[in-house]
């Protein structure tokens, strides 16, 4: 009897037999073999019967294929949002967590500089381990570390425990979301890398708008320990989902770790993540931050002369010579500077200048998240219409012009007025990260986007710290010059306006872009007939 799992038009009795075949003998589904390129995998070129390259582009295999394109970045974003959500519950929480372990809020915050200094650490290398032991097998103990760290935090009953926690955490940060990024690359076919950036973006945003109320209502009503504890389940299904939907990437042969960049690395990134982190801390003098940095940067100008000499460096610089990574790294660096301000500036403004509390902070503070999430879903569309090239230089200059509108803001206009701004804002911000994160891999060869993530996420850690230093460091000048202990709306309104232009910046990098760069992943009609115009010119 003919099978009714597939219709294919112009298929034999015996093709649908040889699949099934096929199929009961690999023990999976016909249809799931079909919708994964069943005839590159299990058959040799000269085994494909014919009809098959019908049967594989029918309706029913298309649809499959395309679940399974929302199905793997959604997965990969349950490690995301755990990650994202437990960083914003904890920030609303130092202040009980301190008291109970016996120590300051401000001395507390040297746990949450020790996360950012493994991420920093640990970053560079997560390519190549990746490469060495399988993407899908490091993502799946980078979840089990970070699951680690935090059983590890709700147990600390000292601030040494605690940073030790974090930075045990920090190494399951640092392993998860690049290798995630890297997986999601490596699954996807380049046409629909917009769509799954896309998708695996969103529920990391959740984690950020959820996260502060959650971590208040915990705190304030039940024992702080369970801010940490509920990452548990949400790491088993993440572990679960992963295991049961993410494909298999084979490992690269011969794959040799580069310890002496590692360590020059290593010691680059955290001397400068963690001296931009303490420069402002009263619990630490700004000159001890300042002498991190300029040790930070020692290393890497020694790693810069390592790089140039080592076959392959655990950051491969080289691979900046691609036009369109390029200008993804510096200009997602520049424009992390201004945008990693706002988290910092925008709470702060909201308390100190117009006096809301706590809970009307973050509420207001979740419209940027609202407008984020609904970008998501019109990259794709705005890409396809305008390319990388104008709608990064539109996104970056009309994202720093919002944020720069903030600063403007004062309490007696009306608030819908200040919604718009973050609406708007979060909208181009997300438009802008996108667009970056997809553009970086439209020319990297599949067995060189191991080496692009290390790159891509070691100068957007080191950027998010200075866009934080940056901030703190307006905020502190302003109260040096007017005299006073807190900062004035007026201070506010200089750091928004600065970081703002910081942001709107970030656009030059991309005018050096040709207008078709990355086509092929943006689906830009308008590059793509242009390129095609030109080749019988030639």
């Amino acid at each position: 009897m003919r099978a009714n799992w597939i219709k294919a038009r112009g298929a034999t009795r015996h093709e649908h037999g040889e699949l099934r075949r096929v199929a009961k003998r690999e023990g999976s589904n016909p249809l799931r073999l079909a919708a994964d390129g069943f005839k590159r995998t299990f058959l040799q070129p000269r085994h494909v019967p014919l009809g098959f390259e019908r049967l594989t582009t029918s309706p029913s295999c298309r649809e499959g294929f395309h679940v399974k394109q929302r199905i793997v970045p959604i997965v990969l974003a349950v490690a995301l949002f755990m990650e994202n959500m437990d960083s914003t519950v904890i920030a609303t929480s130092l202040a009980t967590i301190a008291r109970d372990i016996g120590t300051s809020p401000i001395a507390l915050k040297l746990a949450l500089t020790s996360y950012f200094v493994s991420l920093a650490i640990f970053i560079p290398i997560s390519g190549r381990m990746a490469d060495r032991f399988g993407a899908k097998e490091v993502f799946r103990l980078a979840i089990v570390v970070f699951m680690a760290g935090s059983i590890a935090c709700a147990f600390a009953g000292s601030l040494h425990a605690f940073v030790f926690a974090r930075f045990l955490q920090g190494m399951g940060g640092a392993m998860m979301t690049p290798v995630g990024r890297l997986l999601l690359v490596r699954a996807v076919p380049k046409g629909d890398l917009v769509s799954a950036m896309a998708w695996f973006t969103i529920p990391a945003l959740i984690g950020p708008l959820v996260g502060p109320p959650i971590g208040g209502a915990i705190a304030t009503y039940a024992d702080w320990r369970w801010i940490f504890l509920i990452n548990i389940p949400i790491g088993i299904a993440g572990i679960a989902l992963s295991t049961r939907f993410l494909p298999h990437v084979e490992r690269i042969a011969d794959i040799t770790f580069d310890w002496t960049g590692f360590a020059l690395s290593g010691l680059a990134c955290a001397g400068i993540v963690f001296g931009f982190s303490v420069v402002s801390l009263p619990a630490l003098p700004p000159v001890f931050g300042a002498i991190m940095v300029l040790v930070g940067a020692i290393f890497a100008v020694l790693y810069v002369g390592h790089a140039r000499r080592a076959t392959r460096p655990v950051i491969d610089l080289a691979m900046l010579g691609i036009p369109t990574l390029r200008a993804a790294v510096i200009g997602g660096a520049v424009f992390r500077i201004g945008a990693g301000a706002v988290p910092f500036l925008f709470p702060l403004m909201l308390q100190l200048g117009f006096h809301f509390t706590p809970l009307q902070s973050g509420l207001v503070s979740a419209a940027s998240v609202g407008g984020a999430m609904g970008m998501k879903f019109l990259a794709r569309p705005i890409l396809r219409r305008f390319g990388f090239r104008s709608t990064l230089l539109g996104a970056g200059v009309v994202g720093g012009m919002f944020t720069a509108l903030i600063g403007v803001y004062r309490p007696e206009i009306f608030m819908p007025f200040l919604i718009v701004f973050l609406l708007a804002g979060g909208f181009f911000r997300s438009l802008f990260f996108t667009s970056i994160n997809t553009l970086a891999f439209a020319d990297v060869p599949k067995q060189k986007a191991s080496d692009a993530t290390a790159l891509l996420a070691a100068f957007q850690q080191v950027a998010i710290a200075t866009g934080v230093a940056t901030a703190g460091a307006i905020l502190e000048a302003g109260m040096v010059m007017q005299g006073t202990e807190v900062p004035t709306l007026g201070t506010f309104t200089t750091a928004f306006l600065i970081v703002g232009g910081i942001s709107a910046l970030a656009s030059a990098p991309f005018l050096l872009l040709p207008h078709e760069a990355g086509a092929e992943v943006a689906g830009h009609r308008v590059a793509a007939a242009a390129t095609e115009r030109r080749v019988p010119a030639e």
